[in-house]
Order: structure tokens, then sequence, then C-alpha cells
């Protein structure tokens, strides 16, 4: 594969073999992230668990002290009397059977969220084929499925994220930007690893946590020790 210089210069300044404390693995982080604009962080936590049990699935979400650096874009499913509530909340787009059948006929994807009413799952079910395949399928796990959209819509807005595992037992997830600094990405960090440990499935055995892996968008990888955390 080939690599920029920029990158085979943040490359040098990590240690592959190394594990870092996660505050010295924050401050690397934004020492080797030099592209021209502010990179995303990201985590990558690889679990001991079996994603193709349903036992062992790991599923939340939760609110990041200091939000991700990007405000996302929501789209609320909810019967006409309580539109005007979900645009009072910040909603991006409200609609309930007009936006069914916008999203089947115009392929409409400009939201990053999506968020139901529960009364309202037998409509959006009808598009369990294009939205589930996104990440898009409103859960009540991830507490996208809820009747209090004023709720839902202020947490997304505020900087919460939805973690789950992926068919490789990873979970991948944003944590903020580089301009954020060292200490509110570890910040962000803990909250993140705190809330994937508690997930913890009952039926996992061994070893939960085999590794963490932190990078900017366009950085080399950092692994983190999670002793601390554990």
């Amino acid at each position: 594969m080939f690599r920029g210089k920029n990158y085979k210069e943040s490359e040098k300044l990590v240690d592959k073999a190394m594990l870092y404390d996660a505050e010295e693995a924050f401050d690397l982080v934004t020492k080797t992230a030099k592209a021209k604009f502010d990179e995303t962080v990201e985590l990558h936590i690889r679990l001991g668990v079996d994603s193709r049990h349903a036992d062992q699935q790991v599923r939340g979400a939760i609110v990041l002290p200091h939000g991700t650096g990007k405000v996302a874009r929501v789209l609320v499913f909810c019967k006409d009397e309580r539109r005007q509530e979900a645009l009072d909340a910040g909603a991006d787009f409200v609609g309930a059977e007009d936006m069914v059948q916008k999203i089947q006929s115009e392929n409409f994807f400009d939201y990053d969220v999506v968020v139901a009413t529960p009364d309202m799952m037998g409509l959006v079910g009808r598009l369990g084929r294009v939205l589930g395949p996104k990440g898009l399928m409103p859960t009540p796990k991830a507490g996208t499925v809820t009747p209090d959209i004023a709720k839902a819509v202020n947490e997304i807005k505020a900087g919460k994220v939805e973690y789950r595992l992926d068919k490789t037992n990873i979970v991948h997830c944003p944590i903020g930007k580089v301009s954020f600094g060292a200490q509110k990405l570890y910040e962000n960090y803990l909250a993140l690893i705190g809330a994937v440990i508690r997930a913890k499935p009952a039926a996992a055995k061994g070893q939960y946590i085999k590794s963490c892996v932190t990078a900017s968008t366009m950085g080399p990888g950092i692994k983190i020790n999670t002793a601390k955390q554990m």
C-alpha cells in the first residue's frame, strides 16, 4: 500500500510494539495528525466475543463528555401532531409516510441518525432493507426508538454516539477531533471504554478487551494499554 510522506513521518513517532498509556496515546495522536483538515480521532476496540451469537452482542449508545466535533443531522419519524416538538428539539427532517416514500423513491439519505417513536416502527420497518445496511435503523437499545423525541434529539446533537460490534468482533467509534487536544480526547475515551466494559455480555468468556487502537483519519494506529480501565 502506498503511504504518503506525512504518514511515513508520523509513523516514525509511533512504536508499533508498544502499548501506550491512554493519556500518552492521545498526546501522540495529536502529534501524528498532519493533514490540512481537522482529522477525526477514532477508537477501534477488538473484543473477545463472537458476534455470530445473539447472547454475545455488544451494542449501545453514550453521550461523550465533549461530543464528537460533528453535529449530526437527525431524521425523526413521528405522527403529525408531534412534528413541531421534533423540529423545536433540533430535528433536521421530520415525517411519516411521506418520508418513507421519499427514501424509497429518491434514495434520500442526507442524515446521520434516525429517531422514531414506538408507534411508528411498523411504518419504519418497511425501510429495514435500506436503513439496516447503513446502520441507520432505529433501535431501543441505542435510544433511537423512544416516545421522548426531544431528549433523543438533544442527546444526539450533544454528541451521542452509538457503538456496536461488527462481524470481525471490533467496535469502531469516533471520539472527537484532533483539535480537541489530548485531554478532551482522553476524557471521551474513558466514557466510551467504560460503556463498552459495562456492556460486557454475560456469555463472554476469557479476555474481554483483546486490543484497543486509536488513530486520526490520516494517521497511524497507536495501541492503548487498557489494563487501568478493566
